[in-house]
């Protein structure tokens, strides 16, 4: 009879240098900032507290075995990172997980280790986990069964923030606001073409006012934007102060501002339904404005929504869109993009890509998405030198399959030959800094004839063999003769 293990949890306590990936991501998202408070619940030896410490933010943690006497306090902010899938007792890890869900004012971070199925461990099971050879207890959950997990103990929606970490959001508006925002994109005003009076006169006033209306693709309500008393005094009313900047600058910037607009909503109420479509009265209230304005009756807006969701669940659709995409590298099987340029893809590419982004949350580092064209997949590809490197390596993909849910993750970072990219400017929106400079480097190597024949130059060593047959060699992103021997 084997004996029972005795669990060692305090042995998966780490000591950090650097923050964990729940609050790098929290504070990248906007979600905890120095007017933040936060609570660690089951905070380990402290490490993330003293890093958020130095930036300012009021915080504190509780561990029962680093700091069993601390206090339990309530926060703006509770994290309980990585301690759901290191307790062995599915009654007291559902009693953690509650807990901190009472400590929360606005918002629980909660994160595990996710089971990606290209991961080789061996381990012995134990539980509905494994003991590791550390003494340890891990159970890797799958993404959805620790969505489905939060969701069934706390009996509110868990938003995937990236794999393995979720939001937890006290308010429904706020969870509202925060996915509608993760598909809206920033648009800067149109330029004044012509000179007014009126404009002269007021051009602090009627600078900002355009702003708000980029900001919005549609005219402000006084709760928005507090000078519009100020502008009716000036102008006489609102729609006269409009009338002035459209003749100022030309409608046609702003009909095209305003058509974003209405494509990011369609987009927000599409993958709305891929989750949970609330009312609109539980909507912010800008975003049941934005709705009125731009797509009129939410019955309506949210019929619009539907058909561009279902278009989404066809391939010959997919491969369509792909083929017609001004914007990407198209191959045989994917459409490959640069993440500056998602913005930039037709609304049915956006949602297919936002449904992924629905499910995995954000992928740390991936900069290129590959969309494949027939499988029902995306990928997120993590190139950390696509800036500066000529011909950067892939470092990591995480592939999902949007059909069965399943995660893959390859990892390329130790290997000496590693994928490698070409053509850089054509992952890339025309308008991007570094586009020109990647497509002269292009144009440079096709009339060296490196790239006449691709099947061997996909990888590091195989590029490297061309370069040397051709006698070149690169510094930077300029194309150089190699040095005679």
């Amino acid at each position: 009879m084997s004996k029972t293990p005795t669990i060692q949890r305090h042995r998966t306590a780490l000591q950090r240098a650097d923050l964990s990936r729940p609050m790098k991501r929290a504070l990248s998202d906007g979600l905890l900032a120095s007017s933040s408070t936060l609570f660690d619940y089951g905070c380990g030896r402290g490490g993330d507290l003293e890093l958020l410490a130095a930036q300012g933010i009021d915080c504190a943690g509780w561990d029962p075995a680093f700091r069993s006497d601390a206090e339990l306090r309530q926060a703006d902010v509770v994290n309980l990172g990585y301690v759901v899938n290191v307790i062995e007792r599915p009654a007291e890890r559902a009693e953690a997980l509650r807990k901190s869900w009472e400590l929360a004012r606005s918002l629980l971070v909660v994160s595990a280790q996710v089971n990606f199925h290209s991961r080789g461990r061996t381990a012995v099971p134990y539980g509905d986990g494994v003991v590791t050879a550390r003494d340890t207890f891990q159970k890797f959950f799958e993404q959805s069964e620790l969505k489905a997990y939060i969701e069934a103990e706390l009996g509110t929606e868990a938003v995937p923030a990236e794999p393995g970490i979720f939001y937890v959001f006290r308010d429904e508006s706020a969870r509202q606001q925060f996915v509608a925002n993760r598909f809206r994109r920033r648009t800067a005003a149109p330029r004044k073409r012509r000179s007014e009076v009126l404009y002269e006169e007021n051009q602090e006033l009627l600078d900002a006012f355009m702003e708000v209306l980029a900001e919005y693709g549609r005219l402000p309500d006084v709760e928005e934007w507090p000078r519009i008393t100020e502008l009716e005094e000036k102008f006489g009313s609102l729609n006269k102060a409009w009338g002035v900047v459209r003749r100022l600058t030309g409608p046609e910037e702003w009909d095209q501002i305003a058509q974003r607009r209405r494509e990011d909503l369609l987009v927000f109420l599409a993958l709305a339904r891929f989750r949970s479509r609330p009312p609109i009265s539980q909507l912010p209230r800008t975003l049941q404005r934005d709705i009125k304005a731009l797509l009129g009756p939410y019955t309506k807006a949210c019929k619009e929504g539907d058909a561009l969701l279902f278009k989404v669940g066809s391939a010959e659709t997919i491969d369509a869109a792909c083929k017609e995409s001004p914007i990407g590298k198209l191959l045989p099987n994917a459409l490959y993009v640069h993440r500056s340029a998602l913005e930039y893809l037709s609304p049915v590419l956006r949602v297919y890509e936002g449904c992924g982004r629905a499910y995995l949350g954000e992928i740390e580092g991936a900069n290129l998405i590959k969309i494949h064209r027939f499988s029902g997949k995306i990928s997120y590809l993590v190139y950390p030198d696509f800036e500066d490197d000529p011909h950067p390596a892939l470092v990591r993909s995480v592939k999902l399959n949007m059909r069965n849910r399943q995660i893959e993750s390859q990892e390329f970072g130790l290997s000496e030959n590693p994928p490698i990219l070409h053509r850089k400017e054509t992952f890339l929106h025309e308008s991007h800094e570094l586009h020109n400079k990647f497509a002269k480097l292009t144009a440079k190597e096709e009339q060296a004839g490196l790239l006449d024949e691709t099947a061997t130059i996909g990888n590091r060593a195989g590029w490297n063999a061309r370069l040397a047959e051709n006698g070149v060699s690169l510094r930077g992103h300029q194309l150089v003769k190699r040095a005679s021997n």
